[in-house]
């Protein structure tokens, strides 16, 4: 199962391992647990410290537990973690295999701390750009804290279990039997979820940071581009960093990118992480901006006050807090949400193998994600609010090339209907002759566009009726001192290259305020 180039690199890793690791296997006489057979004896070949043997007494089968030799720590993988889920899988063995997982010695204290029984279930899906994040953070739990533990399950192998469960969405967490949580989330999300106490903590804490020369909120691609413009001039930099990419980690493929001729969206937000944490930035995650208190008189210091209950003071800010999906806005959307109304084709199409779903939304995200799914699903029904699509062309003869896909325009999604613990279908209205129609269908992808993230800014900041952030050439705010970049503003064009440069821009502005305008005292 693996190539000749991935067991080089998976030689090279197992390099870095400092104790003996077994992988123990629950099998049973299917095709899948055979295929496991042999990818967990390619993987014991490549290293001494590597051993293998059958008779795990794991339920679920095939799976296969990652277990220290000498101790109790250990990673449960239900399925064969290829695809996306690779990377888990390396940094499962080097962790259980005594490798320093790349954690901040606060939050290994934090995680070592905590008490009580947490046992993890996370549901992925091996084309999901969001699921090894998810997998990964709890994977690191269950090695640091012997009293976590984490089963990370391939949806697609068990089906009968994914039913049951009624997970349409993934990544999905159940904790202890009970729903935790769907959708990405990184290490800090998770421990604030599981430890109140160690959240409030780390809260009070920041009310205790020196005021920033420049604080940046939002690490999105304008958010990553004004850290280190900022940090660069050589000021005290902050960054409220509550997801490294933004919206770039739900994009799956990225080809426009001037001198990368492609790339992945995870990839690229991975990219701007490390090299904002190569320079001098106070990274503050985990964290939410709440509310902005201007400074009283020019040269002063702004105040952010966060969901948690924290302040911190800078005197400039650079607004980069970018967009998230446009809902639909209509009777049982919110009430199905990851039980058939899903925003991530990439991501939770495999769910809907064999199924009937809709796509609300006729540019190119929407045209996209119907091309993707029509490769995946039974049928797809594209509606589109507008008489025509307004997709690139060469989309647009893509889709309608696809036996399975049906366009619509002209309509307008009213509902969604379901069975009260999944969606069953949905109804539109001909928005140019008023008739009003049905369709069953097990899922609707929504891609109508984005909505910027500024509604903790209304009344205080000068905005556009859509709630856009007003910006001049220079990325300046209605308030002195404040800037903005990126999708969350007025600027048109949201595209990745577009938010870096503005980003940019609003940092060098935000260094020209601060050596032109004298702190007040």
């Amino acid at each position: 199962m693996l190539n000749d180039e991935l067991k080089g690199q998976l030689r090279g890793y197992l390099q870095h391992l400092r104790h003996n690791i077994i992988l123990v296997a629950s099998l049973d006489e299917g095709d899948k647990s055979r295929e496991m057979k042999e990818f967990l004896n390619e993987i014991s070949e490549l290293s001494d410290k590597v051993s293998y043997q059958e008779g795990g007494t794991d339920s679920r089968r095939p799976s296969f537990l990652i277990r220290a030799a000498d101790s109790d720590v250990q990673v449960c993988f239900a399925g064969i973690p290829m695809g996306h889920e690779f990377t888990s899988l390396v940094l499962a063995l080097l962790q259980v295999g005594g490798h320093p997982p790349k954690v901040e010695a606060e939050q290994i204290a934090q995680i070592k701390a905590l008490k009580g029984e947490f046992h993890f279930e996370t549901y992925f899906s091996l084309s999901c750009h969001n699921c090894p994040d998810v997998v990964q953070a709890l994977n690191t739990l269950s090695v640091l804290n012997p009293n976590i533990h984490h089963t990370a399950i391939d949806g697609a192998l068990f089906q009968d279990e994914v039913n049951e469960r009624d997970v349409r969405s993934v990544p999905q967490v159940f904790l202890n039997g009970e729903r935790f949580s769907t959708g990405r989330m990184e290490l800090p999300e998770i421990l604030a979820k599981i430890d109140t106490e160690g959240a409030a903590k780390a809260s009070e804490k920041l009310n205790d940071e020196a005021p920033f020369d420049t604080l940046v909120i939002g690490s999105g691609p304008a958010g990553c581009a004004a850290a280190i413009y900022t940090a660069r001039k050589g000021v005290r930099t902050g960054l409220l960093a509550e997801r490294f990419g933004g919206q770039v980690m739900d994009t799956a493929g990225i080809e426009n990118f001037i001198s990368v001729p492609e790339t992945e969206g995870p990839a690229l937000a991975k990219n701007l992480e490390q090299h904002v944490r190569s320079y001098d930035v106070r990274v503050i995650t985990a964290q939410r901006a709440a509310r902005l208190i201007p400074a009283e008189k020019e040269g002063g210091l702004h105040e952010i006050v966060l969901e948690s209950g924290a302040h911190l003071k800078a005197r400039t800010v650079i607004v980069a807090t970018g967009a998230r999906w446009r809902q639909l806005n209509v009777p049982g959307e919110e009430e199905y949400r990851t039980r058939g109304v899903a925003y991530c084709p990439h991501c939770d199409g495999p769910f809907f193998k064999g199924r009937p779903v809709a796509v609300a939304g006729g540019g190119n995200s929407g045209v996209e994600a119907a091309i993707d799914l029509a490769g995946i699903v039974s049928h797809v029904t594209l509606l589109q609010y507008d008489p025509v699509l307004t997709a690139d062309e060469v989309l647009q003869n893509k889709v309608r090339s696809l036996p399975n896909v049906d366009i619509v325009v002209n309509a307008r999604t009213t509902e969604i209907r379901g069975d009260g613990r999944k969606m069953t279908g949905l109804s539109w209205q001909d928005v140019k002759d008023g008739s009003d129609h049905s369709i069953d269908v097990d899922g609707i992808f929504v891609q109508i566009g984005l909505l910027p993230n500024t509604d903790w800014l209304k009344g205080g900041i000068e905005m556009s009726r859509i709630g856009e952030i007003g910006i001049d050439e220079r990325c300046r705010t209605s308030i002195p001192g404040v800037f903005a970049a990126g999708d969350a503003t007025t600027v048109p064009y949201k595209q990745i290259i577009v938010a870096m440069g503005e980003g940019a821009k609003a940092a060098l502005s935000a260094f020209d305020h601060i050596i032109r305008v004298p702190a007040a005292s």
